[in-house]
């Protein structure tokens, strides 16, 4: 089973083929368990989570049919346990990156577990940033030094990394090219912050799988790297 991490801004039916192969792997479980239907845990950590929540699963319903189990918390509230028993997959909704990981802290190890035992995991926006090993959170400068373009009514937020799950090994984020963060992800790989990192961009999926990664969508996945004198970027298109 794979993590699939998708760059934000595809929450619309017309995404549903983003959602496939996540759906397809869930649907997959379940028939191994002797369902008919796979069980989704859905998780939304937004200050709109029953809206956004409900859209995620449109969208995934639109991509198969499911038994959706939705938590719906409209901020850093902890997850508990039970939002993830006895469930064939795991969808974790965008929403304010350090609220989404704070509330998802409790659960790492559990969501740890459950992927290695061959739980499909999809991470939307903030629920793929999450995913990593470092958590990038939503700041544009380091040391003081702006990297990318301010945050309104935010306006000089220092970009700081935390724990995240733990389910890839180089950091994440998302809505790249919309946002215009790839010289951000440059400058926390060139001063050491990350010591790799991805950038997806909105209407794109990363599939993380036995068989490597995957990209599918409309947008391309960079690649940012540390090299002799300075920083590799590349693209991994879809």
């Amino acid at each position: 089973m794979s993590v699939h991490l998708v760059g934000g801004g595809a929450l619309a039916r017309s995404d549903a083929a983003l959602y496939a192969p996540f759906v397809g792997e869930a649907a997959a479980r379940a028939r191994a368990a002797g369902r008919s239907r796979p069980r989704i845990a859905v998780i939304s950590i937004h200050p709109e989570a029953d809206e956004r929540a409900g859209m995620l699963v449109d969208v995934l319903t639109a991509a198969g049919e499911f038994e959706p189990r939705v938590t719906a918390l409209s901020g850093p509230e902890p997850v508990t346990p039970a939002a993830l028993a006895d469930v064939d997959a795991i969808a974790v909704g965008g929403g304010i990156v350090e609220h989404v990981r704070a509330g998802l802290e409790p659960v790492f190890g559990e969501l740890r577990r459950q992927v290695a035992g061959g739980v499909p995991y999809l991470g939307v926006s903030a629920g793929a940033m999450v995913a990593a090993e470092g958590s990038l959170g939503g700041g544009t400068r380091i040391d003081g030094v702006q990297l990318a373009p301010e945050v309104p009514g935010d306006p000089e937020v220092e970009f700081e990394v935390e724990q995240g799950i733990g389910l890839v090994d180089v950091s994440i984020d998302a809505h790249v090219a919309q946002r215009g963060t790839l010289s951000r992800l440059v400058a926390a790989v060139e001063s050491g912050l990350v010591e790799g990192a991805l950038g997806i961009d909105e209407r794109t999926a990363l599939i993380v799988g036995e068989g490597g990664l995957r990209v599918e969508g409309s947008g391309s996945v960079w690649r940012v790297l540390p090299a002799d004198g300075g920083v590799l970027v590349s693209t991994i298109g879809a």
